[in-house]
Parts: structure tokens; C-alpha cells; sequence
């Protein structure tokens, strides 16, 4: 008669090398997005001449210049804006919703705190946004994968102070 192994045993014996292998896997798949992330940078401010990459890596675009106030990170700030990835997927929109979103501006990620202070009131840009002012490593959720470049299109309609 064989002894058929424990599920226990059989994790103990075998989990650290699937751990391990599964984390090799995710580090080239996370390597690989943010290499995309990268070219597609590249070639968007290729593409947009008066596109500006800031110091941080945020590159800001400016499809219509607005004539209001800025906002700095204390402000409620009421936008509209459009996320996707780099390969188009939408992962976020209030446009899509049909509704405006209000939010304090110290709230959001960095690359939105920093382009947006460099908006004015009605103003919208294209921000493209690298995973280090987005949401690095973890992602967000199912719908954000990790390491990943974002870009949004944004319309800054009210600043609140």
C-alpha cells in the first residue's frame, strides 16, 4: 500500500519553489510594463512637440489653455477625465459616467497633484503619467496593473479653495 502525501507535506516541500518562481515571473511581467511604459512615453512626446516632460517624469500636454485659477493641493479641485493605459484600455472615466468628479486635490496620486497645479480653470490636458507618481508597484485593483504608465485626459472646470 503507498502512502499518499499530506497536502501539508506536499506544501512545505514544494511552496518556497512555486513561491519563488511565481515572483520571477511578476517581476518580468511588471519589468516588461514599465519598459512599455517608457517607450510609450517616448514616442507621445515624440509625437506632441510642445509636449513637456517635467524633472519628476510627468509629461504634460496642453490641448486647450485655461484662464482661471490654479490649484495647489489644499483645493477641491471639479474635473473631468478619461484613463487609460498605455495599450488604450480605458480604466477609469467620469466623461464615460457622464458626471463630474470633486475631490481635494492632496488626495490623488502625484502625477494628478502635479499636473494639475500646473493647469488653470478651463483649461484640459493630456497628462501622461509614469508608475512612480501613479501607482508603482501595487497597482490599483484589478484594473491598474502594477508598475504601470497611465494617461489621462483632464478638464479642470472649478477650483475651490
Amino acid at each position: 500500500m503507498s502512502s499518499t502525501p499530506m497536502p501539508m507535506e506536499v506544501l512545505q516541500k514544494y511552496g518556497p519553489s512555486v513561491n519563488q518562481l511565481l515572483r520571477e515571473r511578476m517581476d518580468g511581467v511588471m519589468e516588461k510594463v514599465k519598459k512599455d511604459g517608457q517607450e510609450y512615453i517616448n514616442g507621445f512626446i515624440d509625437c506632441n512637440e510642445e509636449a513637456v516632460k517635467t524633472d519628476s517624469g510627468l509629461v504634460y500636454y496642453c490641448m486647450k489653455e485655461g484662464d482661471g485659477s490654479s490649484p495647489v493641493v489644499e483645493d477641491e479641485v471639479e474635473v473631468h477625465y478619461h484613463g487609460t493605459l498605455t495599450d488604450g484600455t480605458v480604466f477609469d472615466s467620469s466623461v464615460d459616467r457622464g458626471s463630474t468628479m470633486k475631490f481635494k486635490l492632496g488626495q490623488v496620486i502625484k502625477g494628478w497633484q502635479e499636473g494639475l497645479a500646473m493647469m488653470k480653470e478651463g483649461g484640459k490636458v493630456t497628462l501622461v503619467i509614469p508608475p512612480e507618481l501613479a501607482y508603482g508597484d501595487a497597482g490599483s485593483g484589478g484594473a491598474v496593473p502594477p508598475r504601470a504608465t497611465l494617461k489621462f485626459e483632464v478638464e479642470l472646470f472649478k477650483v475651490n479653495p
